[in-house]
Parts: C-alpha cells; structure tokens; sequence
C-alpha cells in the first residue's frame, strides 16, 4: 500500500473502531440508550448489568472484533510496523470518541484485546489471565481492565516486540487508565460496583465502566 493510502486506512479504522455496538444493543434489545443507563457507558460491562447476559457478551465480542480485523487487515496488506501500530490506535480512538455517538464512547478495553489478539496472541492470553484472575478475586471489571492496561506496555516490550508496537501499548494503557478516573474514585472510596451485581437500568449512577 503507498504512504499515501495509510491515512485512508487508519480513517477506515477509526470508522470501524466507532460502530457502537452496546448502543446498538441496547436499541435493538431493549428499546432503550444505553447511555441512559446504569454507568452510561456503551461497553459491554454497562451492557451486562443493565441488559443481561447475552447481549453483553455479544457487544464484547464484536467490540473485540473490530480491534483484530484493523490490527489484522494492516498486517494482511503488508503495512510496517508503524502503521499496524496506527491502524490499532485508530481503531481504539474510534471506540472511545465514536463520530456517531457525539464522541462519546467506552473505555476501549475489549477493542484492545482485539488488537492484541491480532498483533501479540501471546501477550492478549497472558493479560486476559491477569483480567480474570483479578475479577474472579475482587469481583471488579475495571480493576481487572486497569491492572493488565499497565502491563501492557511492559510486557510488549519484555517480549521483544518492535518500538511502534510497545509505544502504541503505552498509548493504550495511558489512555484506558485516564478513562478509568471515575472508576478509580469509586475504588477508593468503596462505591464500585461489582461484578454479577444488576443494577436498576432507571437509575444511573454515573460515567464508569
């Protein structure tokens, strides 16, 4: 691909990265916004909590999709390193700051980890054990999604990984952690909300995860 097709592929990214799957959901599911609704937040935890089960597992699964098929198409069509970093960055970015939803999207975990499955398989299974072994003991999603964010960059880097790849983790794991800032309030002070706990869909409690 010429240098000067690489922006249109990261644009494309963007584009794909902003579909807003738990708002479509929660349109399609239950007739409701999902911004409306628990934390406000369009990710699948917001989504378990207030829509169920399946729909949550389906939004994460598609979010994730939409991080493995930039981060893959980019390697597919035979871009370096710097632009596959790129093309993961602008696939995230999409989700989080989605064009049609205002600019305001989720906390881009889930995309990550579709990014990651795409670029680092072996970083993406390491993290996700950290995920579910702090979940499963703590029974928080985002303390589980804050902890592996920080490593990331860490372990890419541990692993030999080119430069464009381990500052696009950092980018990532700084990103999702500033994004986390209301979560980590609620962390301090007691008030999040666990896993497996429903909340009352009518009664937002703010923007979390």
């Amino acid at each position: 691909m010429e240098l000067t097709m690489v922006p249109l592929y990261w644009t494309a990214c963007y584009l794909l990265g902003a579909v807003p799957f738990g708002f479509l959901a929660g349109r399609l599911w239950g007739k409701v916004d999902i911004r409306t609704l628990g934390s406000g937040n369009i990710g699948a935890t917001n989504v378990l909590r207030t829509l169920g089960t399946l729909p949550a597992a389906l939004v994460l699964l598609l979010d994730a999709a939409k991080g493995w098929a930039a981060v893959a198409g980019a390697i597919g069509l035979g871009l370096s390193d710097l632009a596959v970093a790129g093309a993961a960055l602008a696939a995230v970015a999409g989700h989080n700051w989605p064009v049609f939803l205002g600019f305001r999207g989720g906390r881009g975990i889930a995309t990550a980890l579709g990014v990651l499955i795409a670029l680092a398989p072996a970083v993406a299974a390491v993290l996700t054990g950290v995920w579910l072994v702090v979940v499963l003991l703590t029974r928080y999603v985002s303390l589980g999604s804050i902890i592996a964010s920080g490593l990331l960059p860490v372990l890419l880097w541990a692993g030999g990984f080119p430069l464009p790849y381990t500052l696009a983790g950092l980018i990532l794991a700084v990103t999702a952690v500033w994004r986390h800032r209301p979560n980590i309030q609620r962390l301090l002070a007691g008030t999040e909300h666990r896993i497996g706990e429903r909340v009352d869909p009518g009664r937002p409690y703010g923007p979390g995860h």
